[in-house]
């Protein structure tokens, strides 16, 4: 009895340590694999640092194309910070085919991860961009007063605004101060004659007073696209003129601010220094001749300092005009510089993945609020940012001049350009190329624009 009692007991502790075994292999192979029910704070650590350390590849597509090189040398500082996230860069020429790149991208199955694109173009493809409005709060904390307002598509935060641009008539303060012989006042020019009077005394020093860039995007989207904002200061109101133009309720031939701004451009036209060849369209030369002193004036934007600000030899002095539309000077427009924030960050939703774009957040972020990408867009860019609290001060006097009518309210707000579609401008562009070389006449080109605005009626 004694004996079968003991041999009992003892095949009973071997099944319980049997048991035992099992139970202690089963929860090894969870914590193995990290599917235990309750883990503990150090395994929920290292499963944070093994999916943090996950290597995440993402695309960068970029339209700035006068700073592929500093985006590139930006990527790589990204990468010693963040060794786990490789950037790469789909560069695109300057005003050459963007459009059409980022199309057969989207067509192929292989967006870009992060874009870096017109605001219109960003609105016409909105159902390919992820929703950013969880990170809305965020940017509007960084951001100036009404920065992120003005980037809303339809109300809608798709796209981070990065830069904060200005355009009109760019000026090299040393030959326009040696042509009138003294310093130069801006204020004084608020009319097309003060300005074509200011051209005159440049001309007889044997300098030519203004150099116009020949390119579509310069003629269609810069200098044409004036017309539509300069309705009024209410982009809604000039959304509507379009669509009246598109439904032909509304007449370019008879409207004031378009038939001014093509007087002042048939002035420009007359002081020329392309005039030989106006098609030449040759940025870098166009900036470069305007930055050494071979024209008073450019029609550009403060863009132009990532050529100029490099050069060699180049003037140090500048500032910015608006383009007068009139002999009123209380006519808007004369005293106000285009403005705008014309490029936004968006993320792809088509074709990247989760962690894609959780990176891209993250990537953006970066380049809005660390210093070394505030170094590279505004220290060696030249651009301005649209933010508060900014580590970098810009180097462009262009930017510090647009800065100052911003400051002053005498901005033209050129969202409108934001809902066209994405071939407006080359489209108008290459009729506006026609009438600088002559080839339309006034009557032509009005036709010719408007043509292309009811062919989109609808869409």
């Amino acid at each position: 009895m004694k004996r079968s009692k003991l041999l009992i007991l003892g095949v009973c502790m071997v099944f319980v340590l049997s048991l035992l075994a099992a139970c202690s292999q089963d929860n090894t192979k969870n914590n193995a694999s990290g599917a235990s029910s309750e883990p503990s704070e150090t395994q929920q650590a290292t499963g944070t640092e093994s999916q943090s350390a996950k290597e995440v590849k993402i695309t960068f597509f970029n339209t700035s194309a006068e700073i592929n090189t500093v985006f590139e040398n930006l990527f790589k500082v990204y990468k010693e910070e963040h060794p786990n996230v490789t950037v790469e860069l789909i560069p695109t020429p300057i005003g050459g085919a963007q459009i059409e790149k980022f199309q057969s991208l989207l067509a192929s199955g292989n967006p870009a991860t992060v874009v870096n694109l017109d605001a219109g173009t960003i609105f016409q493809y909105k159902d390919k961009f992820l929703d950013l409005e969880p990170e809305k709060a965020k940017y509007e904390d960084l951001a100036l007063t009404g920065a992120i307002d003005g980037a809303l598509l339809d109300g809608k935060f798709i796209g981070v605004p990065y830069s904060a641009q200005g355009y009109g008539l760019l000026y090299n303060k040393r030959v326009v101060e040696e042509a009138i012989g003294g310093a130069f006042d801006p204020a004084t020019i608020q009319t097309r004659s003060d300005l074509e009077a200011l051209f005159k005394k440049i001309e007889a020093t044997g300098k030519a007073p203004i150099m116009i860039h020949g390119a579509d995007w310069s003629l269609g989207s810069h200098y044409q696209g004036l017309a539509y904002s300069l309705q009024s200061n209410d982009v809604e109101t000039n959304r509507q003129f379009v669509e009246d133009v598109k439904n032909g309720t509304a007449d370019l031939s008879t409207n004031q601010a378009f038939n001014g701004l093509m007087d002042t451009l048939d002035m420009l036209k007359k002081y020329n220094a392309r005039k030989s060849d106006p098609l030449v369209a040759d940025y870098n030369k166009d900036s470069a001749d305007f930055a050494k002193g071979e024209a008073a004036f450019f029609f550009m934007g403060d863009w132009s300092w990532a050529v100029i600000g490099p050069l060699e030899g180049r003037d140090n002095e500048f500032g910015i005009l608006p383009v007068p539309i009139s002999d009123n000077a209380a006519d808007y427009g004369n005293t106000q510089v285009a403005y705008t924030e014309p490029k936004l960050f968006a993320i792809d939703n088509s074709g990247s993945t989760p962690e894609q774009q959780e990176a891209a957040k993250t990537f953006i972020e970066w380049l809005i609020t660390s210093e070394a990408s505030q170094k590279a867009i505004i220290g060696e860019s030249g651009l301005a940012m649209p933010y508060k609290n900014l580590k970098v001060e810009s180097s462009n006097p262009m930017s510090s001049a647009i800065a100052k009518y911003v400051a002053e309210g005498k901005t033209v707000n050129i969202g409108v350009t934001n809902y066209f579609p994405a071939d407006w401008w080359a489209k108008t562009g290459a009729s506006m190329q026609k009438y600088l070389v002559d080839k339309l006449d006034r009557a032509g080109l009005t036709k010719e624009i408007q043509d292309y605005w009811k062919s989109t009626a609808g869409k």
